[in-house]
């Protein structure tokens, strides 16, 4: 055997370089792109909201010389929010902090990590607060395989499905009811694979520039302002077991408008209250702090958000439930 060996002359470590950790990029999560976030001073407080009927009837009628003209006027109620803080930490042990190698920041690492629970943890409550059956007003309908019935649609994965007219009849039918177009439309990921390849969508946009079906270009043939694909994957495995991942969108789709920015008087399918007047939190109601745990001889790496997803606007939202088999 030729001397020296090549276990002789090099000593096997890890490269300091590289390393390999599954996460997520930030564009995965829709939480905070759908809705507008209200920043707010207080964590709980509330709000006024206008009856829709005021706003669309007129009192107005022709004045003839020495009459009043009609009165009118609207009512207002209130509704609430409530901005609950949501948290989790990683700790750095001293020893470890001692013990590695220079390849590991911790800090960062710690807080890359805290920040992605956080991010995830905000987009499973959007599933549920808004991506489900039972919520939104404007339309409510179920997919099937088959030939559908009353409240049902055919699942746009089976052959003769009409995706086209199914989401532009539903944003016609939520302008009618609120004088609302909706101009956002959400899609499981598997949901959005299916739409860009159906043979409809291919068929309108096969004299465009563009080759290949994007979200981009599926906006502008549904006349939304974006289409948002949620992305987010969760392992639903505990920590000892091999991961199981799957994406936290169930195969559904949403149409909804959303508001441009929160303000006064207006309209929007939700709103994302974010309490910034936790004490430190910046960037919408979300603080990570590090701070000494001198009883566990550690540093720890602590996040929270603090946030209240809340339905405002029923009506202005259109939902396809089970859009693809």
């Amino acid at each position: 055997m030729p001397q020296p060996t090549s276990s002789d002359v090099h000593v096997s470590r890890p490269l300091g370089n590289i390393s390999v950790a599954y996460q997520q990029n930030a564009a995965n999560f829709i939480a905070a792109r759908v809705f507008p976030q209200v920043p707010v001073a207080q964590q709980f407080n509330q709000y006024w909201k206008y009856t829709k009927g005021d706003f669309h009837r007129t009192e107005a009628k022709v004045r003839p010389p020495g009459t009043e003209t009609p009165g009118s006027g609207w009512t207002v109620d209130l509704d609430t929010y409530a901005a609950i803080v949501h948290g989790v930490h990683k700790d750095i042990d001293d020893q470890i902090r001692a013990n590695a190698d220079s390849v590991f920041n911790l800090e960062r690492e710690a807080t890359n990590f805290v920040t992605n629970q956080l991010l995830l943890k905000r987009d499973l409550d959007w599933i549920t607060a808004y991506f489900a059956t039972g919520i939104w007003t404007g339309g409510d309908v179920d997919g099937v395989p088959g030939a559908p019935g009353a409240g049902q649609f055919q699942q746009w994965d089976q052959a003769g499905s009409t995706p086209i007219e199914d989401i532009t009849n539903a944003g016609i039918a939520v302008m009618e009811g609120t004088g609302y177009t909706p101009n956002r439309l959400v899609l499981s990921p598997y949901v959005y694979n299916v739409l860009r390849n159906h043979e409809t969508i291919l068929d309108r946009i096969k004299y465009t520039q563009r080759g290949m079906v994007t979200a981009e270009l599926l906006a502008s043939l549904f006349d939304v302002d974006q289409v948002l694909v949620a992305n987010a994957v969760q392992d639903t495995a505990a920590e000892e077991d091999d991961a199981v991942l799957q994406f936290i969108a169930p195969k559904n789709a949403l149409l909804v408008y959303a508001a441009p920015a929160p303000g006064l008087m207006q309209v929007s399918g939700g709103y994302t209250f974010t309490w910034n007047g936790l004490l430190g939190a910046v960037g919408f109601g979300t603080r990570v702090r590090r701070f000494r745990m001198e009883e566990l001889t550690s540093d720890r790496i602590e996040g929270e958000m603090a946030y209240d997803q809340k339905l405002v606007a029923a009506d202005v939202g259109y939902f396809f439930e089970d859009a693809v088999a």
